[in-house]
């Protein structure tokens, strides 16, 4: 009896420590998945980058349904690497990949998405892509211009008159 009075608080410590690092293993897990979710039409954000980069160091290998996400995000590493595929067949197939990337995460976290929603149920208008192309285009140009391969063109409308003469 005095052993289980004394164990008692120990074992609820240990309990709630393990139920507590059980939930932030999920949790951080959960913000890798949403942090795709969120830019998976931007895929060239720094916050997807990273989310991708940290999927490693969230998904257990040693779970057989997080090494699935662990395998497919290999597959589409090595996609993403690939510099020989033509451009029209790789930017569907990184996209097809992606897509079965986030069903296996969504699996994992038990979120019920199918593959067709992943795909096509992110809206993105049309204003964000115009300004990342503007702003692309600014920063080629500027950086054509700073390299010395591209002139700013000048024009001199009105000389000062001088009333010396």
């Amino acid at each position: 009896m005095i052993i289980a009075v004394l164990s008692g608080p120990i074992i609820a410590v240990q309990v709630t420590r393990h139920l507590d690092n059980k939930r932030e293993k999920y949790e951080r897990k959960l913000q890798v998945f949403k942090a795709l979710m969120t830019t998976r039409n931007y895929t060239i954000s720094w916050d997807h980058v990273a989310a991708l980069n940290r999927i490693d160091l969230e998904f257990n290998k040693k779970n057989s349904k997080e090494k699935a996400v662990v395998e497919s995000w290999k597959e589409y590493l090595d996609l993403l690497n690939d510099k020989n595929m033509p451009p029209e067949q790789w930017g569907d197939k990184r996209v097809d990949l992606l897509v079965k990337l986030l069903h296996k995460m969504a699996h994992v976290l038990d979120y019920d998405f199918d593959k067709t929603h992943i795909k096509n149920s992110s809206y993105s208008p049309i204003a964000h892509g115009n300004a990342e192309d503007q702003q692309n285009a600014l920063r080629m140009g500027l950086i054509e211009v700073l390299d010395g391969k591209r002139t700013i063109p000048m024009t001199i409308t009105n000389f000062p008159i001088s009333d010396k003469n």
